[in-house]
Parts: structure tokens; sequence; C-alpha cells
């Protein structure tokens, strides 16, 4: 394929890419972002800023669905409902994960600059640990713990510091774990009781496959908005189904 065919070809996969993104009523026709580029061996780029998780998941589940897209290069970032600074972001995201009572095993460090340092060493000797490092609002998790539901908690913390953009959550589970919707369900469950905005015990969790369905009773819109976002912050979760309902 001659240069010229190949910028075509290229130019044509993004018309249809931006085409799918504002065909999805999630995201809508005025969706756009600051660069979208198909690059050499099928690989999308995409870069911008969107406003809030679920927003960048609908995105990159749809155009990962493309055919010819065979991977994607992520750089989308959720706009901060705070701006804050990495330490300020880092210290926060800490503090969450030092105060979990589930994580209380687990050895808590920080990347400061190149320098790592101790956060909180395991009372009862170190069942894993955690390395938090924070770049330009990007949070990265790094270590091992034990079991998916400490990773998939560890990065809901972590989503839950208001001025974060993103967070990359590189923990390994050791021993490992075979996932699955049983795994993811249970992981939601135990976000929807640390959140103090939502009654966990008014709310259902059904997943299948990477699609999780709410439903249950609340008695406003802010509790039923509180658990959507959590079950989206949530690893490995694809789409979320919102069917619960309010009765003031």
């Amino acid at each position: 394929m001659t240069h010229s065919n190949i910028e075509k070809t290229n130019l044509q996969m993004e018309q249809t890419v931006r085409s799918v993104l504002r065909s999805e009523p999630r995201l809508g026709p005025s969706f756009g972002l600051e660069e979208l580029r198909f690059e050499s061996g099928g690989v999308l780029l995409l870069r911008g800023e969107v406003p809030d998780v679920a927003t960048k998941k609908v995105a990159l589940e749809k155009v990962g669905a493309i055919p010819g897209v065979t991977a994607i290069a992520d750089h989308l970032h959720v706009a901060p409902a705070v701006r804050m600074g990495d330490k300020e972001i880092r210290v926060h995201v800490c503090n969450g994960l030092v105060e979990e009572a589930g994580l209380k095993s687990l050895e808590i460090r920080e990347l400061d600059g190149k320098e790592e340092k101790l956060v909180r060493g395991a009372p009862l000797g170190p069942h894993g640990r955690i390395l938090v490092e924070v770049k330009r609002g990007l949070v990265i998790l790094n270590g091992h713990v034990r079991g998916l539901t400490s990773k998939r908690l560890s990065g809901v913390i972590a989503w839950w510091v208001p001025g974060v953009r993103d967070v990359i959550n590189g923990l390994e589970v050791d021993p490992p774990e075979d996932d699955g919707p049983d795994r993811i369900a249970d992981a939601i469950r135990v976000v929807l009781e640390k959140d103090p905005f939502v009654d966990a015990g008014q709310i259902k969790v059904g997943v299948r496959d990477t699609l999780v369905r709410l439903t249950g009773l609340v008695p406003n819109e802010t509790e039923r908005q509180a658990a959507e976002r959590d079950a989206w912050m949530v690893f490995g979760v694809d789409t979320v189904v919102n069917e619960i309902a309010v009765q003031p």
C-alpha cells in the first residue's frame, strides 16, 4: 500500500471513530477530543479530558469494538472536581489507603520524586505493599496485594480523591486469583459499603461478564448517582446499567 493510500485509510478510520463516538447517547454529538489519530498497526491514539470515569470507559469500549482497531493508546483523563497538586493528591490517596481497615495488613509507601518513603508499615508483618506515585494528577499504584477485591478497593480509594485525573492500577494479586463476574460483584458490594454517601443494604449488584446492573431503592437521586459512579470506578467494569429507583 502506498503512503497516500495509508494516509487515506487512516483518515477514513479516524472519521469512523468520530462517528461512532458521537452517535453514542452517553457521549453525544458534541463529544470531541484534543487528539484522535490512527497510527500504523491499527493503534488508535485518544487524547483529551472527559467529565467522568463513565465517559472514559464508554468511549474506550466503543472504539475498541471498531474493526481495524487493534490497540488503543489511552490518554483520556477525567476533569478533576477540585484542582490539586501532585503532592496533595498523593497525601490524600495514602491517607485513604492507611485509614481503610480492609488494607491494614499492607505496607503503604509513596514515591516522592525519585525517593521512596514509608507511609505505614504493616503492623503484623506485611501481607503485601502498595506504592503510590502521582504524575500530573495521574495516580499510579504498584506493588502486590492479597485478593482482587483489595486491588479494586485500592483503585476506587484513589479515584475518590477529587483532584485525581486517572488511576493506573498496576497492583499484582499474590497469590493469583481467577477473575470473573462474581469477583467484580464482590468488589462493588465492598466499595458501596465503604461509601458513606450510599446505603449499600438497599442496592443489589448483578454482573454479567464486565457489565454491571444496579437495582434497588434509594431516597434521592444523589445517592443513586453515587452508587453508579462507584461501580464505574471499579477495575474491570466496562458498562454500568443503573436501574436503581428513587423513592423519597
